[in-house]
């Protein structure tokens, strides 16, 4: 049955739009085990959620995403745990992860503006106690997120040429 949980997790993670009864014809297994097995997986928290991946800059919609880097001083007893927390908690942050290197956590946020990103910085992010400092990179174009290339690449038709 595990083995079987791993094969339906990758399945969804290629298109969460895949039902039962399609996974069910791809392993070649009972749909009723395969509506089980998610049932399983969504109520242990392993599917956490089924989400759409978008390309954003195709969109006409004013989004300005930033990566942070922070350096922190863990808290005694809580580690990183307590201020990943209080920053998570934020609307603005997507994502928290702690890292290893020259910083601590990497924060990802979204904003309307530019300015409403280093407002978010200065205003929230550096005044918790124990962030030591913040690095702030803006992206500017992504090309591909969660495996998923966003350029539309055109077919290169010129001959092979070989000295």
């Amino acid at each position: 049955m595990e083995d079987m949980k791993h094969k339906i997790l990758d399945i969804l993670k290629e298109d969460a739009r895949h039902t039962p009864e399609v996974i069910s014809t791809m392993l070649d297994v009972p749909v009723a085990q395969v509506s089980q097995a998610i049932k399983e997986l969504e109520h242990d928290k392993v599917i956490v959620k089924y989400a759409s991946v978008i390309n954003w800059g195709k969109v006409d919609k004013d989004k300005v995403t930033a990566l942070i880097e922070v350096q922190i001083t863990p808290e005694r007893g809580h580690g990183f745990d307590s201020i990943a927390e209080r920053i998570y908690l934020f609307p603005e942050v997507k994502s928290v992860y702690l890292m290893s290197g020259a910083y601590d956590l990497l924060v990802e946020i979204e904003g309307r503006t530019l300015n409403e990103v280093a407002s978010f910085v200065s205003n929230k992010l550096s005044p918790i106690d124990r962030v030591l400092s913040t690095k702030t990179h803006f992206i500017l174009k992504k090309y591909k997120q969660n495996g998923i290339i966003f350029e539309d690449k055109e077919d290169d038709h010129r001959m092979p040429f070989a000295p």
